[in-house]
């Protein structure tokens, strides 16, 4: 017990500095003869901060297709300095840089790009997801009209949905590729809905009032009660077309009666 407490200890001491330039090695690090502490800790702090930049761009391709490899790994070491990692699963790391984007003071005329990186996170969670059945529109038949307005659905969990007044959808589609990006002349909001109903994540549009409905039956709210807020928001909502975007995009997984 006494050897973990003092690697709990020395783990303690250790690692905050591997992110923050400004504290210095411990003072009991220790290196081979003829070394120099101070210069391997730093050797190591910065490969440590370099490993997080690259996880950083390997999450977020498309926020670096539209700032640039310069401006992004400015961008991204401040948010390594600022939040160490919680886990070592580096696709973990990173879930607060949109946040983080958000209010960095060189993206303000970029006030699109957090919501650009939310809908980014949603993908690589959408890929890591547990892989579940999806719900068949068979099933969703087989309910009595008379009771679809009381049904629940089970989400599958990759499903995802990302609200944004900008035309984040769009921004993310041009910038996930290597091909061509051409000028984008909308400036409506889009909502996205990330989900992966087979091996492949998939980003699409939600129409008028979908996000709403989507979020509405996401949290376990019935059908019925879904559709009211749908409605509220955008009367031009579309129920049949809903239903069946969502059945065959594979948000649920199945129906509670």
């Amino acid at each position: 017990m006494g050897y973990d407490n003092r690697t709990c200890q020395y783990a303690t001491e250790f690692t905050p500095g591997l992110t923050d330039p400004t504290i210095v090695a411990p003072y009991d690090v220790v290196a081979t003869s003829g070394k120099g502490v101070v210069k391997r800790y730093n050797v190591y702090r910065n490969n440590v901060t370099v490993s997080l930049i690259d996880a950083l761009a390997a999450i977020y391709p498309a926020v670096q297709r539209i700032t640039g490899i310069d401006f992004f790994r400015a961008m991204a070491r401040f948010h390594v300095r600022a939040t160490p990692p919680a886990s070592p699963l580096l696709f973990e790391y990173g879930r607060d840089f949109p946040a983080f984007i958000e209010s960095y003071e060189y993206a303000r005329d970029m006030p699109w790009l957090a919501d650009t990186a939310r809908v980014e996170r949603a993908w690589l969670d959408a890929y890591h997801a547990a892989d579940l059945p999806v719900l068949a529109a068979e099933e969703l038949g087989e309910v009595e009209p008379a009771s679809l307005a009381a049904v629940c659905f089970r989400p599958h969990p990759a499903a995802r949905v990302v609200r944004s007044p900008y035309p984040a959808v769009s921004i993310f589609a041009m910038n996930r590729s290597d091909g061509p990006v051409s000028p984008l002349r909308s400036s409506e909001p889009e909502d996205a809905l990330v989900t992966r109903p087979e091996q492949a994540v998939i980003v699409s549009r939600l129409p008028a009032g979908g996000a709403t409905f989507l979020i509405s039956l996401l949290e376990g709210v019935p059908l019925g009660e879904a559709v009211a807020a749908a409605f509220q928001e955008a009367p031009s909502f579309d129920l049949q077309a809903n239903l069946a975007g969502m059945i065959s995009a594979g948000v649920f997984t199945a129906v509670q009666t």
